[in-house]
């Protein structure tokens, strides 16, 4: 038995398919299929805010780069993202460091 996506609305676990349509008993909200699938690969930045290809985040933390003794400071900007898939989900060019992958809860949008 396949298991039914839980309400994006109430997060209610009581779901049920109607046709094409899931919906929720507790706060009657209806969604397709397409909708609960969008919504799981969006990336997100540590803010839950969506990230593009192309956008230009700013790094929260202090990120060791692995294999050097840099440092990749708070409050770094990076130009110009690539999204990929995998754990490390931004592809992207740091100025001084060069091309590095980053995880996008250490990131926000600019």
């Amino acid at each position: 038995m396949s298991e039914l996506p839980h309400c994006p609305a109430c997060q209610s676990t009581y779901t049920y398919q109607d046709g094409l349509l899931f919906v929720c008993p507790e706060c009657a909200h209806e969604w397709s299929e397409a909708d609960s699938n969008s919504d799981s690969n969006t990336i997100k930045d540590a803010n839950g805010n969506p990230l593009l290809d192309g956008d230009t985040v700013t790094v929260i933390k202090d990120l060791k780069v692995k294999g050097s003794s840099l440092v990749v400071k708070v409050g770094t900007k990076v130009k110009n993202i690539r999204l990929v898939d995998g754990d490390h989900d931004i592809d992207c060019r740091i100025d001084g460091i060069g091309a590095m992958k980053l995880k996008s809860e250490f990131v926000k949008k600019a």
